[in-house]
């Protein structure tokens, strides 16, 4: 038995538009520069020395019509009404979980938070 998928398409398998979803994320992340792409039985990680960026299928967990929930970690809380929860499980860190329906929304907010998290994972 495995513990990892593959790849993002074991990942999202059967659910096309969370695979389209992961795919903008990483795009963004490899035009921002160089990161591990960390693909687990829960998720997809993005990371440098520590992840940054995780990309996941909500409906694994909950009962949920969601493709996939962005979560990027950041040093410190960010507030946008795009944000479905923010966290802050340690000291140094803040998660903000964004719901998303489709690639589209991987947007330029989006990729300034990212490029905020990929700098902050160094």
């Amino acid at each position: 038995m495995r513990d990892a998928a593959a790849s993002p398409e074991d990942q999202f398998h059967g659910f096309p538009e969370g695979l389209a979803i992961c795919r903008a994320v990483q795009e963004a992340v490899h035009a921002i520069g160089e990161a591990t792409v960390k693909v687990t039985k829960s998720q997809v990680t993005f990371g440098r020395r520590r992840g940054f960026a995780y990309v996941w299928r909500p409906g694994q967990y909950v009962n949920s019509d969601v493709p996939a929930v962005l979560s990027i970690a950041l040093p410190r809380e960010l507030r946008s009404e795009r944000f479905k929860e923010v966290a802050h499980p340690s000291a140094k860190v803040w998660m903000h979980h964004i719901e998303l329906h489709e690639p589209t929304e991987v947007d330029d907010q989006i990729v300034e938070w990212l490029t905020e998290a990929y700098a902050s994972a160094r």
